[in-house]
């Protein structure tokens, strides 16, 4: 499985791809991300990425010439290129189980003020958002995605049983509430947080109901 991403600051990247199990299926070469500069592929001498709206308007938007010699150069075959906006398609667990049946994902990481709309509807298989509010660009949602469709990858993760208890094709995400030690929380004189008492009950039986009836999902 191999992640593109296209931005024009790379380097916010470099501490979060060094953690964590992402690193692991990095260093187990079950993943791939490669992270590319923009900037590289601008024609000018000043390496320009963005330029003033027609019709006028605040902010600056990113061009569409540079955008497009990108892609062309690293998209393969079997591929799938998303571009991150807030007018996109919401991403979720069941869209995690359907990107993940693609050998490349390609992330365009906007930033300013937008992306010229030809990206959007000429380079673009995808338009997605990780929720109802706005960012500064797309890295912090391609990161999201590229973890949440990491996590799927056989050997990502250690515990396979994990994944298949917590995510499924057709519910999304499940969880329930987890307790560890102590049994018994005193934060103060008087006030004891207890773990609930069928948790503690050695009975397998039990425990199953308890998280059964506390289990929430993401579907609604």
């Amino acid at each position: 499985m191999r992640f593109d991403i296209i931005t024009i600051f790379p380097d916010i990247f470099e501490s979060y791809l060094k953690e964590g199990l992402i690193a692991r299926g990095l260093k187990k070469k079950l993943i791939q991300v490669k992270v590319h500069d923009l900037r590289k592929w601008t024609k000018d001498k000043h390496k320009t990425v963005d330029d003033r709206p027609f019709g006028g308007g605040l902010g600056m938007v990113m061009k569409v010439d540079p955008i497009f010699r990108a892609v062309k150069a690293i998209k393969k075959k079997k591929s799938k290129v998303i571009l991150f906006t807030p007018r996109g398609e919401k991403f979720e667990q069941k869209t995690a189980f359907k990107l993940k049946k693609y050998d490349q994902l390609v992330f365009i990481c906007g930033r300013y003020e937008g992306v010229d709309e030809r990206v959007a509807e000429k380079i673009a298989d995808l338009k997605m958002s990780i929720g109802d509010y706005v960012l500064m660009g797309g890295e912090v949602p391609s990161l999201v995605v590229v973890e949440a469709v990491s996590r799927l990858v056989p050997g990502v993760i250690a515990k396979e049983q994990l994944l298949k208890e917590r995510t499924t094709k057709t519910k999304g995400y499940l969880e329930y509430p987890q307790y560890t030690r102590p049994e018994v929380f005193s934060p103060r004189k008087g006030t004891n947080w207890r773990v609930p008492k069928d948790l503690i009950s050695g009975d397998h039986e039990k425990i199953k109901k308890w998280r059964e009836k506390r289990e929430r999902t993401i579907e609604k």
